[in-house]
């Protein structure tokens, strides 16, 4: 088992003009410092005069009340505009701060709509235009997705693009009917290995559990009939044991996907508290962190150095977990709770290009069944920053930050790992630069991953007005 190869995430984006800095000022007080404070005094002078009764002694009386009530609303309405003007010259200045956790005001919203819907529109567009249809001998029609995007040849759907594919569409609502769930559902069914299970297209014929756990979790969302992926689950856990699937056992990655598929297909399966409570016994402690728990590529020695893309996507395995099956241990508890406070840990900086952000590359390597001096390879590469995003917006990582007070530390780094994946989006699209070369791709997961978790900030930052 090779390490994982460490590699820097996305630069730090320009500001976006069209992003919300914060609630602006109420109208009124715009209004009145466009008419200025010496006007509104006079008005209310003006209007003092005109009202204030005959009765007061004295026509000089009349106009000394006039007159102090107007300076009194001038020297009001001065200093009202010049609170504003000082609280808000930060959301002024050359570099003013992005995706805050805040809406815009009444005011703002009216202008129109933020960048995120015209992104999920372009998402759609672009992979509407690029679904690949194509009649098979075998299994009849397919409609989905390559791999990735754009790929050189003529395309044909995979297991794994459709899955993810399916995912996106779920997340965007299915906005109209170019693109249909139903097809897609057919296609995942027909591109079903003989004896049961799903692989990825460079691990052949025989079926592997986390691509299996996908598909299924994909299938399960569509609103597949529970008897069907029954007999699909009882593959998946049938093949996922020490004693056939070592290598994936010990590796975090493929646990916590089998776990989530899982979770989602079948929340009733014996297997999931055991992968729960492997994922809790895997964990290691970071004595650079305070000694938190946290995890590496394996669950087994040697774990390899502490990595926040597994730690992120084990808090999403075990708090997913603690709300479906209940139950939760204190020791995994704990290592959840661990897990979230070593990501606020983080101690570089700037947050939305940090270490913590970087790209990680690893290598699945597993003996061939056919011939066991042999290996099958399935290079995995994660997006770290949708990750980060992912665990940090997990209910239990809120609760934790708000009971230890470490609420500002869990924005900023929110709204770093928030950047940093909306930085590596192209009109909705995510692009992964090969390691080998300058070739650019765009993986149909890191376009899933990117999406989700932009649409999952999207929710928890949304406020209804009034």
């Amino acid at each position: 088992m090779s390490q994982p190869q460490l590699r820097r995430g996305p630069s730090r984006p320009d500001p976006d003009p069209h992003l919300p800095h914060g609630p602006r000022p109420a109208r009124i007080v715009r209004w009145l410092g466009g008419l200025g404070c010496v006007a509104a005094g006079y008005a209310v002078f003006q209007s003092l005069v005109g009202v204030l009764p005959g009765s007061i002694d004295g026509e000089s009386a009349r106009y000394a009340i006039a007159v102090v009530s107007g300076l009194a609303t001038a020297v009001a309405a001065w200093l009202s505009a010049a609170l504003l003007r000082s609280r808000y010259a930060d959301s002024d200045s050359d570099n003013p701060p992005v995706l805050t956790g805040q809406l815009p005001g009444t005011a703002s919203a009216l202008s129109g709509p933020g960048p995120l819907p015209a992104l999920f529109s372009a998402a759609y567009d672009t992979l509407a235009e690029q679904v690949c249809v194509v009649d098979d001998p075998v299994r009849g029609r397919l409609t989905g997705w390559a791999h990735s995007l754009g790929e050189s040849g003529p395309g044909r759907p995979t297991s794994v693009g459709t899955a993810y594919g399916l995912h996106i569409m779920l997340d965007l609502g299915m906005p109209e009917g170019r693109i249909g769930a139903g097809d897609l559902v057919d296609t995942l069914w027909r591109l079903r290995l003989p004896d049961g299970g799903w692989s990825a297209r460079s691990q052949g014929s025989e079926p592997r559990p986390e691509v299996t756990a996908l598909v299924l979790g994909a299938l399960a969302r569509a609103g597949a009939s529970r008897e069907r992926l029954a007999a699909e689950v009882t593959v998946c856990e049938a093949g996922f044991t020490h004693e056939l699937d070592r290598t994936g056992r010990e590796l975090t990655h493929v646990v916590t996907t089998v776990l989530r598929g899982l979770l989602r297909a079948a929340p009733g399966s014996d297997a999931l508290p055991l992968l729960r409570d492997a994922l809790v016994e895997g964990a290691v402690t970071d004595p650079r962190r305070q000694h938190r728990r946290c995890w590496g590529y394996r669950l087994a020695p040697f774990h390899g150095p502490p990595s926040p893309l597994h730690t992120a996507q084990a808090v999403v395995a075990l708090d997913r977990a603690a709300r479906v099956l209940g139950g939760e241990s204190a020791n995994g508890r704990a290592a959840r709770e661990d897990g979230v406070r070593w990501l606020l840990a983080c101690p570089d900086a700037p947050h939305d290009d940090c270490l913590d952000l970087a790209n990680l590359r690893e290598e699945v390597r597993r003996p061939r069944t056919d011939d066991p001096s042999r290996h099958e390879v399935l290079n995995v590469r994660h997006f770290t920053a949708s990750w980060v995003v992912r665990a940090l917006l997990t209910p239990g990582a809120r609760e934790i930050a708000r009971e230890d007070g470490l609420e500002e530390e869990w924005r900023e780094r929110l709204n770093g790992a928030v950047s940093a994946v909306w930085a590596g989006q192209t009109d909705g699209i995510w692009t992964w630069v090969r390691d080998d070369t300058s070739e650019l791709r765009r993986p149909m997961w890191m376009t899933y991953q990117g999406l989700s978790a932009l649409r999952a900030h999207a929710v928890w930052v949304y406020q209804p007005n009034g």
